[in-house]
């Protein structure tokens, strides 16, 4: 088989969006290093009056190539930018062309994954060749049948044509590891989540669900609706990094990862605590209390709806230049599961990840909340989900065996109550 000729690029020019700009302006280089990628400011942004840092601490506002922090080999607030997953194998597949299991074992290098993956990606920053025209990478927006039947190629390793190619990489920076592009209107900018070919159970509708029990039980999360195409579900997430303005025109707001703050790559984020989450929270968060009581709040409904894929980049907060701010809770997305026993991604308390609510009790002084107010918040949430389940199901159109098939098992497993305090609701009444 030919394959297309795969460029070999040795540095990026870094653009962002500054606060409430709606056009970007160049902020420096990253270079190649050998195996790593070093970031340098320009002079002329240095210069600029309205300059911030793409992230401080990791990338302090300063003349030279920045060194990076241990461990890493590129800063990390720029791999925030880079695509993950999904967005790597509709690359791959549109530069390789690759049958299903020559793509899955190929890689690029990350300056390609950033120089050639769609440019309306998370967050407010972009890559380009030029450090003086800045040229998005975007693509005519096709219907949604052909992008469904897009990335179900992408999936088999079949090349896509030129049209399809480019709408799917329009999309391709986006995080994470499920099918979906970028949808927009005049005012509205969503990503789209398609359901997978592989999929046992109704994964969309679930994360559906979830994501409206979240913001049911008070939870801040991404907005979402669901939509069909070709008889597949769609889910909708409005996107909350990007702001329209009086004018009609969009600004982007800037975005790190918990992986970030946390200082740690994806080789070390097994690592990652929701402990040193409220550490970094107390001492850099606007509104530490409140922000302190929201994680908390959600990993009790991660633990109580069957999310285990809680890891640090699906933690994330908006950066200003000055001081950080959580995002809306996204990827919300029960896992699949057989028995009851789990564990969460994010440790909770010291070695202890397991998917319990004793185990988020007794780490709740870390949150800044007492044991009472902790069993309170978690006998709320039970509460609400009880109440709310039939509601959300039907507003799904979730079938009755997939209903049977989340309750007990991803919604309210019985393991979470296990060994839970004194005082928790124990929901015994199954709807």
């Amino acid at each position: 088989m030919t394959f297309k000729q795969v460029p070999r690029y040795e540095e990026a020019y870094v653009w962002i969006w500054l606060p409430k700009a709606t056009q970007p302006v160049v902020a420096g280089l990253l270079t190649k290093l050998g195996e790593q990628l070093v970031f340098n400011y320009g002079r002329s942004y240095l210069a600029r009056p309205d300059a911030i840092s793409l992230y401080a601490p990791e990338l302090p506002l300063q003349l030279g190539p920045i060194p990076l922090i241990p461990g890493l080999s590129m800063p990390s607030c720029i791999r925030d930018a880079s695509p993950d997953a999904w967005g790597r194998r509709v690359l791959i597949n549109s530069k390789l062309g690759a049958h299903r299991g020559e793509a899955l074992a190929f890689e690029l290098d990350e300056l390609t994954y950033l120089l050639e993956s769609g440019s309306d990606r998370i967050g407010a920053l972009d890559f380009q060749t030029s450090a003086s025209v800045y040229e998005p990478r975007l693509a005519l927006q096709p219907t949604i049948e052909n992008l469904l039947n897009a990335a179900e190629k992408v999936q088999q390793g079949i090349r896509l044509s030129t049209e399809l190619d480019q709408a799917l990489l329009h999309g391709t920076s986006l995080g994470g590891a499920r099918p979906k592009v970028l949808l927009e209107s005049d005012t509205r900018k969503l990503i789209a989540k398609f359901s997978a070919s592989n999929d046992l159970y109704s994964v969309v509708k679930a994360e559906f669900i979830a994501m409206r029990l979240a913001r049911k039980v008070g939870l801040q999360v991404a907005t979402v609706s669901l939509s069909q195409a070709m008889g597949r579900d769609i889910l909708l997430i409005d996107r909350f990094d990007r702001v329209i303005r009086d004018d009609g025109q969009w600004s982007r707001r800037a975005v790190v990862s918990a992986l970030t703050l946390f200082e740690l790559d994806e080789m070390m984020a097994s690592y990652a605590s929701y402990e040193k989450f409220a550490e970094i929270i107390r001492h850099r968060f606007m509104d530490a209390k409140s922000t302190l009581r929201e994680l908390f709040s959600r990993i009790v409904f991660n633990i109580l709806c069957g999310n285990t894929d809680d890891h640090a980049r699906n933690h994330a907060a908006f950066w200003d230049g000055y001081q950080l701010t959580l995002t809306p809770a996204y990827d919300i997305c029960p896992q699949s599961r057989s028995g009851e026993q789990a564990s969460q991604a994010m440790l909770i308390q010291g070695s202890d990840r397991s998917s319990q609510l004793g185990t988020c009790i007794q780490a709740a002084s870390v949150f800044l909340i007492s044991q009472k107010e902790a069993i309170d918040i978690v006998n709320a949430q039970v509460k609400v989900i009880l109440q709310e389940w039939e509601a959300t199901c039907e507003d799904a159109g979730l079938s009755a065996v997939d209903k049977a098939f989340f309750w007990s098992r991803q919604f309210l497993n019985p393991f979470a109550f296990q060994n839970a305090p004194h005082g928790v609701t124990v929901p015994f009444t199954v709807p």
